[in-house]
């Protein structure tokens, strides 16, 4: 104080004493932030409200509360709070399933975040850096008519998609922000977070993948379906959603997939280009043969996707009975996966991974054998963390064109993008970012 701090933080527990300690002492324009710190939990509504009463009869200036964050839904409570607060109150949630309280802080009233200054030194549970706060999430343009979005999953920490997202709206001073939701419980999540505030919402595939192999959830893409008031036809016909889109003027929920058009587009992009066909009336995979490998949410989208331009499809999965089961429902053929290997009917087929195989760590496995892929005219991996699979690595050295999951990824994001904003999507931009953050 004596050194002119502008602030001085004080735990709870002895801020009546050095409140009391600096009577006819303290500068006109210093500060005082009482602070609580729950390190086990964090209270309801009402035990948050009792705490800001607590601190403001030690006379503090600045009301700080943290607690943690079991579930995200936990995060409502300290915005519940902050936004209706009569007094500066600074009310962070620690860990990861709470860092969108310290990202949306400007929002929900909040009077200031932490950021530490360098990766990996942190104060706190799950704290982002300041450059994070300022250039990842534009943290001093955020307001409280900011519209929210995110991604839904877990994990969503190691996701592309803030950066791409927030690049976006920056560059055009679009009033938005794209933040990761961590979310366990998808119907919980979205009867907590049912304000207009938060108007869009992706789906992460990683998670979705990870549940489908343990079998110990219903998936996130398919729970969600059950949330939406209105679903896409194709969506409905999938079974899954990967976007959902909040209506501004009576709140019902809208589902879409967008996996299909992603994963579709791209192949029929890397089609077009290695057999320089440039008819944009017809797709390049009408009559082809086309064969998925999976049939969870990610392999229905491709199927479907497949089927609806015109190909034969066919798909391979470890369970026989889920890959007879979509085959019957789309009209085509099922084949267990390790006889993938040797099923050549014809050559230039079209081969598509909708599973976790030869995603990290486990980036040496592959779903088929090197010598079965000469079969094949062009390989697909929706895979993208490896960028380059070992499916598709060795796709490449037999002279087989390829097409990443990446590619995938921001050919989503394109129509993502447009729903959420109905602008056109800066696909040069989205493509330089990815670039430069690869």
């Amino acid at each position: 104080m004596e050194l002119g701090a502008d602030y001085i933080d004080i735990e709870l527990q002895v801020a009546h004493e050095f409140i009391n300690s600096i009577c006819g002492r303290k500068p006109q324009n210093l500060k005082i932030i009482v602070s609580s710190h729950n390190y086990q939990n964090t209270p309801s509504v009402e035990g948050i409200g009792d705490l800001v009463a607590r601190i403001q009869a030690t006379g503090a200036d600045i009301v700080k509360i943290a607690t943690t964050a079991l579930d995200i839904t936990d995060v409502v409570h300290m915005f519940q709070i902050t936004v209706h607060s009569q007094v500066p109150i600074i009310g962070l949630v620690m860990g990861e399933r709470g860092l969108i309280s310290r990202v949306l802080c400007p929002k929900f009233g909040g009077y200031l975040t932490f950021g530490t200054l360098e990766a990996g030194k942190l104060s706190a549970p799950a704290q982002p850096t300041i450059k994070e706060l300022l250039n990842f999430y534009n943290f001093r343009q955020l307001g409280p008519d900011t519209k929210v979005f995110g991604l839904i999953g877990n994990p969503v920490g190691h996701s592309k998609g803030p950066l791409l997202y927030n690049t976006a709206f920056k560059s055009i001073g679009f009033n938005g922000v794209y933040v990761p939701f961590l979310v366990d419980d998808v119907a919980k999540f979205f009867d907590a977070y049912s304000s207009p505030d938060f108007v869009g919402f992706r789906f992460n595939p990683d998670k979705w993948w990870r549940i489908n192999q343990s079998n110990c959830t219903i998936p996130h893409k398919e729970a969600a379906l059950e949330r939406c008031d209105e679903v896409d036809p194709i969506a409905k016909s999938i079974g899954a959603v990967n976007m959902i889109i909040r209506n501004p003027s009576d709140g019902k929920l809208s589902g879409y997939n967008c996996d299909y058009i992603g994963a579709i587009s791209a192949i029929e992009h890397g089609l077009r280009g290695s057999h320089d066909i440039h008819n944009t009336v017809s797709s390049p995979l009408a009559g082809k043969l086309f064969v998925v490998i999976g049939a969870g949410g990610a392999g229905k989208s491709l199927a479907y996707g497949a089927k609806e331009k015109g190909a034969r499809v066919v798909i391979a999965n470890r369970t026989y009975e889920r890959a007879k089961q979509l085959a019957n429902v789309i009209g085509g053929e099922a084949i267990p996966l390790d006889e993938l290997g040797d099923f050549h009917p014809e050559n230039k087929m079209i081969l598509a991974n909708a599973t976790p195989i030869g995603m990290q760590p486990k980036v040496d496995e592959t779903p088929i054998p090197k010598k079965s892929l000469r079969f094949y005219s062009l390989v697909f991996d929706a895979v993208y963390t490896p960028k380059i699979t070992r499916l598709l690595r060795e796709a490449g050295e037999s002279g087989i064109t390829v097409v990443t999951g990446v590619e995938m990824f921001i050919r989503q994001a394109y129509v993502q993008y447009e729903n959420f904003t109905g602008l056109p999507a800066p696909k040069e931009l989205f493509r330089e970012t990815l670039a430069t953050h690869a």
